[in-house]
């Protein structure tokens, strides 16, 4: 069983009822994987044979500082002008096919592959081998910290990085860091959450960051809010800040998720009257 899911677009049939799960609140949402269909792709500048579904967004009153895309690049595809945002700093993290990266030198990007894209360092991405390459991209806008430098151009693979144990569970929920937790030159972590059969978040998080958390493999109960909701590879999860949260991983094999949150940065404090 591949430990990524990826989403296969078409379009459902006639014959299927409308009933699903997915919910808009005012503290989270749950995109399931049934809605990332051909009607509901977006179409991008300067990116060629490639479909995006966009599953967050800036939204005011809800999850303000990040996008995420579930990225979809057909046979030659690509783009040699990517992110028209020079403050944006973003992830990739591909989850099927293979596709060839420049940044700051070439690299082969195959399932499992992560890359870090700092705000204002160009890069051009393309599809390569057979069959369309899928990943996600989650962008951020870079916010700079006085006396820290910013971070560098980073790409990694999930089986070059050992999973952290939580503390007092015996490796039964992991946390896969592409980048070191404690380095302040970053102010947003992407990172694969990992639970085995039966494991569970022990209690309901409540904190400052937002969440998106997409479900690559396995399924689980998840803890929403006031809600509890049945969440299985490929659905989306999106947290305003502050919403409590917590976990129950159902089995039969792991329960894994991208995780992105922002941190390591003071809260933005609105200014009133003369500066």
């Amino acid at each position: 069983m591949t430990r990524y899911y990826a989403a296969p677009g078409g379009h459902p049939g006639q014959e299927q009822l409308l009933t699903d799960r997915a919910v808009f609140t005012e503290a989270y949402a749950v995109i399931p994987k049934g809605t990332l269909r051909d009607i509901t792709a977006s179409a991008l500048p300067h990116w060629e044979a490639t479909r995006a579904w966009v599953i967050a967004r800036p939204m005011s009153g809800f999850a303000e500082t990040f996008s995420h895309y579930v990225m979809e690049v057909g046979p030659g595809g690509g783009s040699d002008r990517p992110e028209p945002d020079p403050g944006a700093e973003g992830v990739l993290f591909v989850v099927d096919g293979e596709g060839r990266l420049d940044l700051d030198g070439a690299h082969e990007l195959c399932a499992g592959s992560y890359a870090f894209l700092p705000a204002g360092v160009a890069w051009r991405l393309r599809q390569v081998g057979q069959g369309p390459l899928k990943l996600h991209w989650i962008r951020k806008a870079y916010e700079p910290a006085a006396g820290v430098v910013a971070p560098q151009p980073l790409v990694r693979h999930e089986d070059d990085v050992a999973p952290t144990p939580m503390p007092g569970t015996e490796g039964r929920w992991t946390t896969t860091r592409f980048v070191d937790p404690d380095d302040l030159r970053h102010d947003m972590h992407v990172t694969i959450v990992t639970f085995q059969p039966g494991a569970v978040i022990p209690f309901p998080e409540t904190h400052v960051m937002e969440h998106g958390l997409y479900v690559l493999q396995g399924k689980a109960v998840y803890r929403l809010n006031r809600d509890w909701v049945e969440v299985e590879a490929g659905d989306y999860m999106w947290l305003r800040a502050f919403c409590p949260q917590a976990c129950y991983a159902g089995g039969p094999g792991p329960f894994r998720y991208l995780l992105y949150k922002d941190v390591n940065r003071h809260a933005a404090l609105p200014r009133r009257g003369p500066a």
